[in-house]
């Protein structure tokens, strides 16, 4: 790390921990240069990346100022969520008309669930693609049937123990993406009208699978500073006949809550003594804002209950369509329907990341890829403050790439989201994220995509749409 971006960086953790609050004006160029025996130039690099951060302003012959971000966070779910029941799921309708929505290239995309591709090193995987194809065995063509490629499936081992997590190469399988290791895992240990504890608000796909396997959603809320209400599942575990959970411990799609490393703990800790298995969505752990990673509750488990599923399409290759699960004592179930349905993941992609992980500078382009998004949220969470009316609650998360916005009582997001599309605004209306079509007032916005006037301009239309409603 360079020196002004060491400088940046130490400035930016001021600002985090609220040792600099918003509005405080911080150290002049001359002072800062004195203080940390740099040069000025040094010292003005540092500000323009915090500005570009969106951490700092300057003023006219005034100095650097800390920036008002926002400071309202995602409230408590309705009271309703409290009281857990089972509800048939419905929503693909709902899901394919707003997705049929963001295929416009021109459209603004804060609806869409991907991050900007020119973020990822595309080139640089191409180059380990033609590498992996023009050196492919051809008898790796069965060889990489499940569980998958070797090479790949170590490197994976080798994240999981960078992170603390012990899992040996044989507990990894390799699937296309996410999606399918996360269906997969919950086809393992359900049968058609069994009860799965799902969050509230969800990911859309994951109220998709429960609907195509014709089983039962029992809504769990999701707090903002803890994620998934553990209070609230204890009871509806005790009320319940559930199968399963499938929950979103890291930066959760919609909302951005995370699940403190206590929390995964009591969470695991609870299924264990219920021996209910947890499929957990760790597709956004690699995309933290702060110096450590968070542990996924796969940490905890000490009994092989905890299925964790992750991919490579948010955090390296969008398209190639690679992902993985550590599946515990599932493993040998989830392996078999595997084969009993796609049979493999592309065996050309897996060798290319099993390349690019071991030459390609993945660390290096985590790096400049967390800082990215980091910029960007506060870009728009700045926006936000500077044009949204006070009553609007705005999550505030540590990594991933989405925003969760709750507008004033009264608001139909549907019809907002009609309105936004007639203007070349995406966005994602919170009723796709619920199995009974609740958060009707809420919406998730993406900042995954580099920060640009016509960004801003849509922030400040939603706005004038939000106040004229």
């Amino acid at each position: 790390m360079k020196r002004f971006e060491q400088l940046a960086h130490d400035l930016a953790e001021l600002i985090r921990d609220g040792t600099l609050q918003p509005g405080q004006r911080i150290p002049s160029v001359r002072l800062a240069s004195r203080t940390y025996k740099v040069s000025p130039s040094t010292v003005f690099r540092a500000y323009y990346l915090l500005e570009n951060m969106g951490l700092i302003y300057a003023r006219p012959k005034s100095g650097y100022f800390v920036t008002s971000l926002t400071s309202h966070s995602l409230p408590e779910p309705a009271a309703g969520y409290d009281e857990t029941q089972s509800t048939s799921v419905d929503v693909s309708e709902l899901v394919f008309s707003v997705l049929r929505s963001m295929r416009e290239a021109s459209q603004v995309p804060f609806g869409s669930a991907f991050p900007c591709p020119t973020l990822f090193p595309m080139q640089r995987l191409a180059r380990s693609m033609a590498k992996a194809t023009r050196l492919m065995d051809l008898r790796s063509v069965v060889a990489d049937l499940p569980p998958g490629n070797h090479s790949l499936r170590r490197q994976i081992a080798v994240r999981y123990a960078i992170s603390g997590v012990s899992v040996p190469v044989e507990e990894v399988l390799v699937t296309d993406g996410a999606l399918e290791a996360l269906n997969l895992c919950l086809q393992a240990v359900t049968k058609p009208g069994d009860l799965v504890a799902i969050e509230a608000p969800a990911f859309y796909a994951c109220l998709q699978v429960l609907e195509r396997l014709q089983l039962q959603a029992v809504e769990i809320p999701v707090r903002a500073a803890t994620g998934v209400d553990l209070g609230v599942l204890e009871q509806a575990l005790d009320q319940h006949d559930i199968k399963a959970c499938w929950f979103m411990t890291n930066f959760q799609n919609p909302t951005g809550a995370s699940m403190p490393a206590d929390h995964k703990r009591q969470l695991v800790e609870l299924l264990h003594r219920h021996q209910i298995p947890l499929i957990e969505d760790d597709v956004y752990g690699e995309l933290y804002f702060s110096r450590e990673a968070p542990v996924p509750a796969k940490a905890f488990d000490r009994d092989g209950l905890v299925m964790h599923c992750s991919s490579f399409s948010k955090c390296l290759a969008p398209g190639y369509r690679v992902g993985w699960v550590s599946a515990g004592r599932y493993l040998e179930t989830v392996q078999r329907l595997k084969l009993m349905t796609t049979l493999s993941a592309s065996v050309p992609a897996q060798a290319a990341l099993a390349d690019y992980l071991e030459h390609g500078g993945f660390d290096r382009h985590l790096r400049g890829l967390r800082s990215s998004l980091e910029t960007q949220k506060n870009r728009m969470l700045a926006a936000i403050d500077r044009y949204f009316p006070p009553q609007v609650r705005v999550s505030r998360p540590t990594g991933g790439y989405f925003l969760w916005l709750e507008l004033p009582p009264g608001n139909d997001v549907l019809a907002l989201f009609r309105a936004a599309s007639e203007r070349g605004i995406g966005l994602a209306p919170g009723p796709m994220f619920s199995a009974t079509r609740g958060f009707g007032h809420c919406v998730r916005l993406n900042f995954g995509h580099p920060w640009n006037d016509s960004q801003e301009a849509a922030i400040a239309t939603l706005a004038d749409l939000v106040q004229s409603r």
